[in-house]
Parts: structure tokens; C-alpha cells; sequence
């Protein structure tokens, strides 16, 4: 283990679990990450390797049969992941948030119901805002929610659901216009729905369809789909915290703790980068002498080591804020812009000391090359997050008078 991304202040537990996740990203999964990325292949073992750490129930309370572990220890088990792979951070992160989710704002009964089966990972989240037209939009969602009787239809279309295959909850965000006379504001008649579903592809249950894997140019292994919703029929008691209305807030609260994940995956996968960057630079020679004592690979290598550290502060920042009980979307959002931004960057520098090699799949520096743009636009894309970090500096500096 190297000097950078080092964090102060640890418990000794907290230690405890980061090097028992070190040490099986470094046995179980960079191994086999970059074969089973090129098969575009679920990785069943793995998964079932993080069951058995408890990893699922990290951040889910002790009384619920989880680890009850805080935003930090969450984070910096994703960057350990991500290191590994990415993919596998993502399987872990759309359980995460809805667990979050169902802690933060689930009634007592939906906590009783998921949150034990959640820990163990016998049940599996996903969730769902995005649709095919919308993007970062999410005020112009169209996916609707009609009551009928004890329970709500829906019916409408959502994109890029991470899990969306092997999930067997699914949190969906739709527009529900009971008790919201006509010209309330969009976000304030969005309701969050949790579906129950088989795991698989096809119709999973009557009037729900996960069509199949989207096929995309890197984060693979896990699972990308679109959900399409045509008459299905949700009970009352499965709207989140048993009120209508109130699923985009409860949508944003999970993106934020999201949107720290992503600056922790981000801070991984550009801590694997230099590693494998500083590696080779010490490996190949050219000019009867190894790269890494020329000074232009040298002042890569600073810079690279530089963006993983700064990036790797902001994030720690973001997530001891969000555990404070303090707002944080001002610091995720810086976090989650710099660190994908940065991750992009030292990727591509150790690309670029890998020379032609780098473009050979048999070297995991090209797997990484095509991870890193996933970073630049999941959880909002960098220009969303400098809009909300903006319009959060013009808050907290607002002239007087």
C-alpha cells in the first residue's frame, strides 16, 4: 500500500475493514476484473464474496442485522473496489442508495420488510429516475402513477437502471398528480415506488418488462438496462414513506450519497491508474534507461500523484460532512466533479506511458481507458454538478443588500 489517499483519523475498525476489502480486491478481483470485462460477464463469485463480508449491510443499521457503518467507511470501501473494478463498485452502490433511501425516508413496516434482507444481500436494489428522453432532466419525467382503489398503476418507460437484471427491488420514480391541483411545481408531484420483481430479463411479472443488457462501451459486467412499465399494479403500502409527493426529495437525498460514491470510484479507479502508470515507467526502458528517470514521464507521474491525492481529500470531506448530519450537496458535487474529472486525466497519462502497449487489451490500463468516462456522467454529469455547485456558491456568497 502506497503513501497516497491515505485517511487520518481512522478507527481501528474502520481499518480492519478497509484492509479486509484491500485484500479481496487484490485475491478475488484483480485477478479476474479485466477477463471477465472482456466477456461483458456478471461476476457471480465476487459477489457472492461480498455477501459474505457483510458488505451489503455496511451502512444499514445493527438493528436490521447490518454493520451500521457510516458514509466514510462506505466510500473508502468503494474506492477499494473500485480499484479493483468498477463494475463490481456499481453493483454494490444502486443497493446502497436504496437501502439509504428506505432507512432515511422507508415507513417502519417497509424497514421491517427490507432492510434484514437487504443486509445478507438476498435482496438486491436498484433505482431508477433516468428516462429515454430526459437525461439529467428529472423535472420532465413522464413515467405516471394513477391510484386505483388500494393500489397505483404505472405505466411509462426508464433508462439506465444499473441492476436493473439482477435486482429484485427496484426504487422508480414517477409523476403522481392526486392532491396537487393543477400548476404545482414538477418536483412536488413525484412520488418514489418500490417494486418488487424476480431477477432476470423479459417480462419479470405482469406489466413489467427488463428488455435485456444495454450494451455499452466500458463498465461492463454489470447489469444496464431500461424498464418499461405497461399497467403495473403497485400496492398502496410500497409508495416510500407512505406518502405521495415527496419522491424527489427522497430521490436527491440518495443521489448525493450517490454522487460521494461516484467520487470514490473515481478515486479508485485513477489510484489503479498511477499504480500501474508508476509500475511500467520503473519497467520500460528506452535510451538505455527506464522511462520513469526522464523528466517528462516524471512530471506525469507528479501530476497523476498529485490529482489522486486532492481528489481523494474531497471525497473524504463530502462523506465526514454528510455523516456531521451537515448539508453536503455543495461538497459531494465538488467532489463528484473533481475526482471524475481527475480519474479521466491520470487514466489517460498512464495510458500514454504505457505507449502503444496501452492499446492492447492484454494490459489493464485499456479496460480502465474506456471505465472512465462512465465517471463523467453518472449521478449527473460534470456540467449538472458545476450548475449545482454554482448556484451553491452564489448562496452561500449572496451580496447584502
Amino acid at each position: 500500500m502506497g503513501r497516497l489517499a491515505q485517511t487520518d483519523g481512522l478507527t481501528d475498525i474502520q481499518r480492519e475493514i478497509l484492509s479486509t476489502v484491500r485484500e479481496f480486491v487484490d485475491k478475488e478481483i484483480l485477478p479476474v476484473a479485466t477477463e471477465l470485462e472482456h466477456r461483458d460477464e456478471y461476476p457471480t463469485r465476487i459477489v457472492e464474496g461480498l455477501k459474505e463480508l457483510g458488505l451489503f449491510g455496511l451502512m444499514i443499521p445493527e438493528e436490521y442485522g447490518g454493520l451500521g457503518e457510516s458514509l466514510l467507511t462506505y466510500a473508502l470501501c468503494v474506492e477499494e473496489i473500485a480499484r479493483g473494478w468498477m463494475s463490481v463498485s456499481g453493483i454494490v452502490n444502486t443497493h446502497f442508495i436504496v437501502a439509504y433511501m428506505l432507512k432515511q425516508h422507508g415507513t417502519q413496516e417497509q424497514k421491517d420488510h427490507f432492510l434484514p434482507r437487504m443486509a445478507t444481500g438476498e435482496v438486491r436494489g436498484a433505482f431508477s429516475m433516468s428516462e429515454p428522453g430526459l437525461g439529467s432532466d428529472v423535472s420532465a419525467i413522464t413515467s405516471k402513477g394513477v391510484r386505483d382503489g388500494e393500489d397505483y398503476v404505472l405505466n411509462g418507460q426508464k433508462m439506465w437502471l444499473t441492476n436493473g437484471g439482477s435486482s429484485t427491488l427496484v426504487a422508480v420514480l414517477c409523476r403522481t398528480d392526486e392532491g396537487h391541483p393543477e400548476g404545482t411545481a414538477p418536483h412536488k408531484s413525484m412520488t418514489t415506488f418500490l417494486i418488487e420483481k424476480e431477477p432476470g430479463f423479459g417480462q419479470v411479472k405482469p406489466g413489467l418488462t427488463i428488455p435485456g443488457k444495454i450494451d455499452k462501451m466500458g463498465y461492463k459486467g454489470v447489469d444496464t438496462t431500461e424498464l418499461i412499465m405497461d399497467g403495473l399494479r403497485v400496492p398502496g403500502n410500497r409508495v416510500l414513506g407512505g406518502v405521495t409527493g415527496r419522491g424527489f426529495y427522497q430521490m436527491m437525498d440518495g443521489v448525493e450519497v450517490g454522487r460521494v460514491n461516484v467520487a470514490a470510484r473515481g478515486c479508485g479507479v485513477a489510484q489503479r491508474a498511477f499504480e500501474l502508470g508508476v509500475s511500467y515507467a520503473q519497467q520500460r526502458h528506452t535510451f538505455g534507461k527506464p522511462i520513469a528517470q526522464h523528466q517528462a514521464i516524471q512530471f506525469k507521474l507528479a501530476e497523476m500523484g498529485t490529482k489522486v491525492e486532492a481528489a481523494h481529500a474531497m471525497m473524504v470531506n463530502a462523506a465526514r460532512k454528510k455523516d456531521s448530519g451537515q448539508r453536503n450537496d455543495l461538497e459531494a458535487g465538488m467532489a463528484k466533479y473533481l475526482a471524475s474529472e481527475y480519474c479521466k486525466e491520470v487514466v489517460e497519462d498512464a495510458f500514454r506511458i504505457h505507449g502503444g502497449y496501452g492499446f492492447s487489451k492484454e494490459y489493464e490500463i485499456e479496460r480502465l481507458y474506456r471505465e472512465a468516462p462512465m465517471l463523467l456522467i453518472g449521478e449527473g454529469t460534470a456540467e449538472i454538478q458545476k450548475m449545482i455547485i454554482g448556484r451553491r456558491l452564489l448562496e452561500e456568497y449572496r451580496l447584502q443588500g
